[in-house]
């Protein structure tokens, strides 16, 4: 309540908003994390619901981290008022002119983070998406550039501590990754990586990691065990070199990325998981990609974050975990793997059941959705009062 009623005083107070960022500029690292739960909002499809009908789903399922790929002005304007925490992201395809110029780092900035503050929780900007380990080499050496470009502006903006800068990496930047304790960064990456983080470490931001236990599953599904990679019971791994026991896969890729840290000088870094998933459906070739197998994937996941402890490497570091992804996405390429990801269908039902309820769906789910939106919007307390108001001036005239 507090925090609501803040942000209330901060809306409606620009002069209030430009101290206040300027004190925590100066104060406070930036925390772009409620919680330990958050998912990803992909739009590659032409079938989804609204962005307004997405903030209705989303705060029905009391999912308050959320991050999208780019900046969409339709997308800012629905979260605007919501109390959502937003990241959003600078695409891959922008790193190069960001890179090359300061001008255009601070325009992208002000019209696309700026603008929407403080209506619109903006808590941080990932620059472009699994950069490093990819196809194109010049994006490699645009990365850091258009990362420090833009953390400047935010800077100079005033907005340092409030908005957070920081880049998510797929597996592809690490080799030896098992057991977890031998995992180190590949050799044609770390010439990249060490300055990025030594920035991200200067900032105070975590590495980002896209984890999927799927697509290791699937690369070899005759050696590891699927209940490892579901969260499932199972007599699990121990690394020879820490003698640490690992229960699931998810904890082994995150703290290989801690030993990766490590090895590179920076044992304090955070890991924070910006992916994860399973596919619902898939090619032939795909047989893991089911919906019992998403299912546990996706419910499990929910019961390990909400434990709220960290991994056998790093027990202090709570897990933090944006779930891949809200909806199936129909226009993605690739496998079909690619296009079932999601929690929610293309109507805004529910693929399958971990708990959350659909746009569409049975009518105790729809009473359900409509009090969540009743309250988002305020109209509950006005609703009673107007009730009790009634029924005082029905006793009044009765007596």
């Amino acid at each position: 309540m507090a925090r609501k009623c803040f942000w209330l005083c901060v809306q409606s107070l620009p002069g209030f908003w430009i101290v206040f960022s300027a004190i925590a500029s100066s104060t406070m690292t930036v925390q772009a994390f409620t919680g330990t739960y958050g998912i990803n909002y992909g739009r590659i499809a032409d079938n989804i619901p609204s962005p307004d009908e997405v903030v209705s789903l989303l705060k029905a399922a009391k999912i308050k981290n959320v991050r999208i790929y780019d900046a969409d002005h339709n997308v800012l304007k629905a979260f605007s008022g919501t109390g959502l925490e937003l990241e959003v992201g600078l695409p891959n395809g922008f790193l190069k002119e960001t890179s090359a110029s300061e001008e255009h780092a601070m325009n992208w900035v002000k019209e696309n983070v700026q603008a929407f503050l403080p209506e619109t929780h903006i808590c941080g900007i990932a620059i472009g998406n699994e950069v490093l380990g990819g196809g194109d080499l010049e994006l490699w050496g645009a990365l850091l550039g258009a990362a420090k470009n833009i953390y400047k502006a935010v800077k100079s903006l005033n907005l340092d501590g409030v908005v957070q800068i920081t880049t998510a990496h797929s597996q592809a930047v690490f080799s030896n990754s098992f057991p977890p304790s031998s995992c180190i960064f590949r050799e044609n990456v770390v010439q990249y990586m060490r300055p990025l983080l030594e920035f991200l470490a200067e900032i105070g931001s975590p590495f980002c990691l896209n984890a999927y236990p799927f697509l290791a599953y699937m690369s070899d599904p005759e050696n590891i065990d699927i209940n490892y990679a579901l969260f499932e019971s199972t007599k699990g791994i121990i690394d020879p070199k820490t003698d640490l026991h690992y229960d699931n896969m998810l904890d082994a890729q995150i703290d290989a990325a801690y030993a990766a840290l490590a090895d590179a000088g920076y044992q304090k870094m955070e890991v924070i998981v910006t992916e994860t998933g399973w596919a619902s459906r898939g090619d032939e070739n795909e047989a893991a990609a089911t919906v019992s197998n998403a299912k546990i994937f996706n419910y499990n996941l929910r019961k390990r974050l909400a434990k709220k402890k960290g991994t056998p490497y790093r027990p202090r570091n709570v897990l933090k975990a944006y779930v891949f992804a809200t909806f199936n996405e129909n226009l993605k390429q690739g496998p079909t793997s690619e296009r079932n990801f999601g929690l929610f269908k293309a109507d805004g039902s529910i693929s399958y059941d971990v708990g959350f309820h659909g746009l569409k769906s049975s009518s105790s789910d729809s009473s359900y959705l409509s009090l969540k939106s009743f309250r988002a919007r305020g109209l509950l307390a006005n609703h009673i009062f107007s009730l009790t108001f009634s029924a005082v001036t029905l006793l009044l005239l009765l007596r």
